[in-house]
């Protein structure tokens, strides 16, 4: 019987076996697992031929295979089992945007019930609003709700989430400007030039981790008004540090809101739909070199 009415794990203890259902959905974060990721005890037993189109996947196995252990008590036997969720690398081995996690599973004899946990929680780290000032200009970057309505009040993520990040630029008397993002580099310390690095905005203007697979990553169209420019980035952390912490920096430049986007003053993102790096406004062609890396300077 599940344990809720919607469980991402769900076990059935029978006679003489064990089914396990698991939700793609293991996170509830609407980014379903792979198939391949997911297997059931220490002997890496495979979930029975999947279906694509499913919103599950099933493991059945007998209670003592898959590395299961047995506990004898004076009134119960206890069939122990854990799933194993191992997400694969993403394209680029920098980064990850899935923790491996682990169910542990029970059965009892003669009494019957089951057990799951709950899914892993990785924190995120602060994020500190930048606001420079430079001549009459001032420039700030904010992580925002939701709704884009008003800056967030927490800064933890778990992997699965979407930074929506805003950035504005008031100028006193200043001519009508639009605003552009050149760079936004990710570290695990102040430094900007420390490594490890990713910069997920690079060249000028192009959201380079929205070419990522199974990423949402995109700058959001329309803008709320030239001087603003928000975006979405996809959570993530660094492949093999154990630590929760991720500092952002971003450079921020404007040009006359009279003047046309071009190759230097740009915002791209890459759609998966049509395979083409697509900008905020302008014609195609000021994105053609996010693709071959080599964009010009302003």
């Amino acid at each position: 019987r599940a344990l809720s009415p919607r469980p991402a794990v769900a076990v059935r203890c029978q006679e003489g076996q064990l089914a396990v259902t698991v939700r793609r959905d293991l996170f509830g974060t609407g980014r379903p697992v792979r198939a391949a990721e997911l297997s059931l005890g220490t002997a890496s037993c495979p979930p029975l031929s999947p279906n694509p189109a499913q919103a599950f996947v099933t493991f059945v196995a007998a209670l003592h295979e898959c590395g299961s252990t047995l506990q004898v008590t004076s009134d119960s036997l206890i069939y122990r089992t854990t799933l194993f969720y191992k997400p694969t690398h993403s394209g680029n081995p920098l980064i990850v945007r899935a923790t491996p996690a682990e169910v542990p599973i029970e059965c009892h004899y003669p009494r019957r019930s089951n057990v799951s946990s709950g899914a892993v929680h990785p924190t995120w780290a602060p994020f500190r609003s930048t606001v420079a000032a430079e001549e009459r200009l001032r420039f700030s970057l904010r992580l925002m709700d939701d709704q884009w309505s008003r800056e967030r009040l927490s800064n933890g993520f778990q992997l699965g989430d979407s930074l929506r990040f805003q950035a504005d630029v008031t100028s006193e008397g200043h001519v009508p400007l639009r605003l552009f993002v050149d760079q936004c580099v990710a570290t695990t310390t102040p430094d900007r030039s420390s490594s490890p690095r990713y910069a997920f905005i690079d060249l000028g203007g192009c959201l380079v981790d929205s070419r990522a697979e199974d990423t949402s990553s995109a700058f959001v169209s329309p803008r709320p008004r030239p001087e603003s420019l928000r975006f979405l980035v996809d959570a993530f952390k660094f492949a093999g540090d154990a630590g929760n912490l991720i500092y952002i920096s971003c450079h921020l430049r404007v040009s006359p809101a009279a003047q046309a986007p071009n190759p230097w003053n740009k915002a791209c993102s890459f759609s998966k739909a049509s395979g083409l790096w697509a900008p905020l406004e302008g014609t195609a062609a000021i994105c053609s070199c996010c693709d071959t890396g080599i964009c010009p300077s302003p």
